[in-house]
């Protein structure tokens, strides 16, 4: 298809070929909208991931040669081929970063839109398997709507390349190169389309229906089911953090969220009572166990009225006293609603009565934004208005068809049962968005009701854009097993490399027993929490979990509280204990990490590659990470002491192998010892121990030991610096639960470590917000060969600096 002419646009080029019209628009020098149609005009319907605007401020130039077109911006040159429209991509300094093949990459295929037609020869049916009530329409007409593509973007890619993102999925893929997937919304799937390549560059592909990608024997390629148009994003970094800058720009900033939610929270399936909550919130304050929340799963509401947004009044007479009692434990509730609810109650009746109901007759349209407004004054009358602090927005993809029967779908099965499904209530064009638009109303309403609670959305699904919602996405209801355990690392890893900072997942999953005539409940502990091996895996688990954006127990079939694991003294309980009181006294460098989030664009659930492109060995590498600039986190995934029904293991070595990612030293959190970089070396792992690896020239401010995330606010706070290279690490406060950060009210303290003159800096602070404590002192330590207790509040060899917000310089 040979370029006919081309016109300069104030943002950018437009492209007339004789198949059809090419659109590349500038919106920052670094991120490149390109649309391609054969219609005449190209589609006016706005983007729901997309917030940006195209940037006319931006400088690019047009340049023609025989063999082309070269588009060009100070850090982005496009080469478009005159016969074939095939892109090649290259930096300023020309070197390629990837293209499309030489016969082009761009395809479109017309295709027929049918959509569903509900009428009175409609029949409805209701169901209740383990995933919640389902509603079901049969005898459903299918019309033809429209025409739309089906749709493919093709890549060669170059060799040695790595590439990450497309969400979070089950497999436990993490180098996606020589993979495919299929990319539609289900229970541990959360689809985000983005890819990031180590070779410096990300696609964003802007479509919201059922796509699958391909690097294998078909090629290397996009596909999609159903669009009116080609339209992606090609962003430049090279560094994986410049890439998430860019795709945040686009599709938006992520905000605070509550201090609290970086905290423990504590749930299970379920607490039955408002009795049984504010009981085992006390048992974890007499325990000096740290908690911040509790969570009540589903069925709080009355009877059979599935989806009711308020609680049941025998089970929780007085909601207000509930949340009056759980606060003066300085603890937070956390709630569980539904998207579906069941004919009768009060919820269901209001939605019917205004036409707010897909075409099941349960489910809210969360594409109309009067339905997405009533959904929430429904959550704020039953919920909200009475104290709640946070959702738990489950079964965000409403619509899966294949959790039953003994034996698990084959994948192109399990995507045709479940894609089937979605397409007869939702438009095949947006079945991908569902948790997006209702995550958006969730947010939306509550910033609408206060600005002094920050919201929280824990939700089972995502989409690109849906950060700036306040979502954490969980991965699904997922089974007990060692293998399971690993596959959580690259699914969290690949997740958070799309843009989405925030990724958890069930400490110890969700299913632990195994029931044959259920494909999914295949966990391997009968004997729950009484079995030692799935004690075992429950504490390598909780180290992992300890080491994510939210660290959350939860799940089905045995109890969670950490006394159910044993008693003080025992090696289990203690285990449990002392990476609780870990996760809190790192919290103010978590929360400093939450504020470069936010401000800065940052991502804290970190794959090798963020901070280590230069080293390809750490390309392939699935079971370690960075949780910040600091942490290399080493999870052990195999069993050392039992198997299940609590078979004793003999022989197995308490080891695990660990690489060193190269161009840093590297100290051992627990006994100090310092490694070079670029080796693999065999840690000890005995139950107690993760492996944990601090990058030289760290600086990790450590808090007090405390109960609850606003325990101690004046403590003073310990600074680790860790010698071998120069670092530096910012320092954030805000006032923990509110909006006012928006307004500029918070502060920073930029810490830097000068390592050849061994000189400490703490420079002026940055800012100020109400109640900021103006004067801290701070205890300096340096990391020696001498192990000391990272969880008992000591400060071994410290320097006490006392600091009033002016610059300090401090020789070591």
């Amino acid at each position: 298809m040979p370029i006919l002419n081309y016109q300069h646009q104030p943002d950018g080029l437009l492209i007339a070929s004789d198949r059809g019209r090419l659109m590349l628009t500038v919106y920052s020098s670094r991120a490149i909208r390109i649309r391609y149609t054969e219609r005449s005009q190209f589609s006016q319907q706005p983007s729901l991931m997309i917030v940006a605007q195209p940037d006319e401020r931006i400088r690019f130039a047009v340049y023609e040669t025989p063999r082309g077109l070269f588009f060009s911006t100070d850090d982005l040159t496009i080469e478009i081929d005159r016969q074939t429209l095939a892109f090649t991509y290259r930096d300023a300094a020309g070197c390629g970063l990837t293209q499309e093949p030489a016969r082009g990459g761009k395809t479109l295929e017309s295709v027929d839109v049918a959509v569903s037609v509900f009428d009175e020869a409609t029949v409805r049916e209701d169901s209740d398997n383990v995933d919640g009530v389902r509603m079901r329409a049969g005898n459903v007409r299918k019309v033809v709507d429209r025409q739309a593509y089906h749709i493919r973007l093709e890549f060669e890619r170059a060799d040695g390349e790595a590439l990450y993102g497309l969400g979070s999925h089950e497999e436990g893929m993490l180098n996606l190169r020589g993979q495919h997937q299929y990319l539609y919304q289900e229970n541990m799937k959360a689809v985000v389309p983005v890819l990031v390549s180590t070779r410096g560059y990300g696609i964003l592909l802007d479509s919201y229906s059922l796509m699958t990608f391909h690097d294998d024997a078909s090629g290397s390629y996009l596909w999609t089911d159903v669009d009116d148009e080609l339209d992606y994003y090609f962003v430049y970094g090279p560094e994986f953090d410049q890439i998430v800058r860019q795709l945040r720009l686009l599709t938006g900033s992520v905000p605070m969220l509550p201090k609290w939610a970086f905290g423990y929270l504590q749930s299970k399936e379920r607490y039955l009572s408002q009795s049984e909550l504010i009981e085992i919130v006390r048992e974890y304050r007499a325990r000096s166990l740290p908690l911040d929340c509790i969570v009540q799963d589903w069925k709080s509401w009355t009877g059979d009225f599935w989806g009711q947004k308020s609680l049941d009044p025998e089970r929780y007479p007085n909601p207000r006293q509930l949340m009056d009692d759980l606060h003066a434990l300085n603890a937070k509730l956390m709630v569980s609603i539904w998207p579906t609810m069941h004919p009768g109650g009060t919820n269901w009746s209001e939605m019917r009565d205004q036409g707010f109901l897909l075409g099941n007759q349960a489910t809210y349209d969360a594409f109309n934004p009067a339905a997405r407004a009533c959904y929430w004054k429904q959550t704020n009358a039953g919920l909200f208005a009475h104290g709640v602090d946070a959702w738990w927005c489950d079964c965000t993809e409403p619509f899966e068809a294949d959790w039953q029967g003994p034996i698990k779908p084959e994948p192109e099965d399990q995507m045709r049962i479940n894609i089937e499904e979605a397409k007869c209530y939702l438009d095949p064009e947006l079945i991908n968005a569902y948790s997006l638009l209702h995550s958006k109303g969730i947010y939306e309403g509550q910033r609408a009701v206060t600005q002094s609670k920050r919201v929280v959305n824990l939700t089972r699904s995502a989409y690109a854009g849906q950060q700036r919602y306040a979502t954490i996405t969980w991965s699904g209801d997922i089974a007990a097993n060692w293998q399971t355990l690993r596959r959580q690392i690259p699914a969290g890893l690949n997740f958070c490399a799309t843009g989405l900072p925030y990724w958890t997942m069930d400490i110890g999953a969700f299913f632990v027993k195994k029931k044959p005539e259920l494909w999914f409940w295949c966990g391997d502990y009968d004997r729950g929490v009484d079995d030692l091996g799935y004690r075992e895996l429950y504490v390598r688990w909780f180290q992992y979990g300890a080491f994510l954006p939210m660290f959350r127990a939860h799940g089905t079939d045995t109890p969670r509280e950490i006394w159910r694991f044993g008693n003080p003294g025992e090696l289990v309980y203690d285990t449990l204990a002392k990476y609780l009181r870990l996760r809190y006294r790192l919290m103010p460098y978590i929360y400093s990490l939450a504020g470069q989030v936010t401000h800065q664009a940052y991502t804290m659930l970190r794959g090798l590659p963020f901070d280590f492109r230069h080293d390809a060995n750490t390309y392939n590498i699935d079971d370690e990470y960075m949780f910040g600039p600091a942490f290399l986190v080493c999870p052990v995934t195999k069993p050392m002491y039992f198997t299940a029904n609590s078979t004793p293991l003999e022989g197995v070595e308490k080891t695990r192998s660990i690489y060193l990612p190269s161009g840093s030293d590297w100290y051992d959190f627990w006994t100090g010892k310092r490694y070079a970089g670029g080796q693999t070396i065999s840690a000890d792992a005995p139950l107690e121990t993760m492996p944990l690896y601090v990058r030289a020239g760290s600086i990790v401010p450590i808090g007090p030991v405390i109960q609850f995330t606003g325990d101690h606010p004046d403590a003073p706070i310990e600074l680790w610096v860790y010698p071998g290279q120069d670092g530096s690490f910012t320092l954030y406060a805000d006032e923990g639960d509110n909006y006012n950060y928006e307004q500029g009210k918070f502060a920073t303290i930029q810490i830097s470590w000068d390592d050849r003159t061994r000189q400490l800096t703490l420079d002026n602070r940055q800012g100020s917000f109400p109640g900021m404590q103006i004067s801290k002192v701070f205890r300096v330590l340096i990391a020696n060969e001498k192990p000391f207790d990272p969880v008992v509040a000591e400060a071994i060899q410290a320097r006490e600096i006392f600091y009033d917000g002016r610059k300090r310089v401090v020789q070591l």
